[in-house]
């Protein structure tokens, strides 16, 4: 049999393989090695995202699950402590929840509504940010003054008016799932302007390029030529306000829940434990909302830290 015959397989590897090591090669992984602080946030963020995709197994109880719960073990104290008891390492709220089983479902939450509202708040934002950039005219004036009187208002104050007009129109009919996804398209409707105006200021520079003109003169259609082709050259301010978004998209659901109009008791993000946790503070109960906190203060910090060194890397000016 001639060597013709037999099919070299190492090719197939070779296109993943040559993007890797470029990767590996690129200035921002360059400077993602150089800052130990973001390798540091890096290392903390995965590790919330693993306790949130594995808290099923790491999580000594489900909380969300009545049938575990016990109330003669409600308010004990961390295992530490002189009534502490195992094998509630953070001790126990007033239900009998275990506070880390707690903490490791409510990231699961916190993470789901706010990766859920990055993701709509950025497809609402970035399609109307290139309709309003590629086409202009009217409908660029009145897309943008939209978001300009939509900046008058904080986003937490949005968050709240879409959640309470929710919830009066849905009343009782709203269940858990069914809150999630209203905070989902509360804190969407809350940070889609920083995309649009992003995206809107990019577009209207690429588009006077000679790529758009050729694609033009070709017959490309325009959402083929904006998604296509403008949309990959705009992607490096998105990633930047995505990350910083997730952190305020946390905060926001936190800010919700702890006032009241976010996840309910029965199915508690780190907001609403912490907001069950405060009301025992002052009893001398201080572990209840003090470990949620903690863990809500580091995921925030280490998601903005990551926010902070991709803006930097993703700046040409600073390279």
């Amino acid at each position: 049999m001639s060597d013709a015959a037999i099919p070299d397989r190492t090719q197939d590897h070779q296109p993943a393989a040559g993007w890797f090591r470029r990767a590996l090669d690129s200035d921002i992984f360059y400077s993602f090695r150089r800052s130990k602080l973001t390798m540091v946030a890096a290392a903390i963020t995965l590790l919330f995202f693993l306790l949130a995709i594995f808290a099923s197994w790491l999580a000594v109880q489900n909380p969300f699950d009545p049938a575990q719960l016990q109330l003669m073990n409600s308010r004990i104290a961390p295992l530490w402590s002189a009534d502490g008891q195992s094998p509630f390492l953070l001790g126990t709220d007033e239900q009998g929840r275990d506070v880390l089983s707690a903490i490791l479902y409510g990231l699961r939450i916190s993470l789901a509504v706010g990766l859920a509202g990055v993701v709509f708040a950025g497809a609402l934002g970035i399609a109307l940010g290139l309709v309003a950039g590629y086409f202009g005219g009217v409908v660029d004036t009145v897309i943008m003054r939209i978001a300009d009187v939509q900046l008058t208002f904080p986003a937490i104050l949005i968050a709240l008016l879409v959640n309470g007009v929710a919830k009066s129109l849905l009343g009782n009919r709203l269940d858990e799932m069914s809150t999630l996804g209203v905070l989902v398209i509360a804190i969407g409707l809350s940070f889609w302007v920083q995309y649009a105006r992003t995206v809107r200021g990019s577009v209207m520079v690429e588009k006077n390029k000679d790529y758009v003109a050729a694609a033009q003169l070709i017959g490309l259609p325009a959402p083929k030529i904006m998604f296509r082709h403008v949309l990959p050259n705009t992607m490096g301010p998105i990633l930047v306000i995505a990350t910083i978004n997730l952190a305020l998209a946390i905060i926001t659901e936190a800010t919700l829940s702890f006032l009241g109009a976010g996840m309910p008791d029965t199915m508690p993000s780190l907001g609403t434990l912490i907001r069950i946790g405060n009301n025992y503070l002052f009893a001398g109960e201080w572990w209840i909302v003090a470990f949620p906190g903690i863990a809500l203060a580091g995921l925030i910090l280490s998601i903005n830290l990551l926010g902070d060194w991709l803006r930097d890397a993703l700046n040409p000016k600073l390279r």
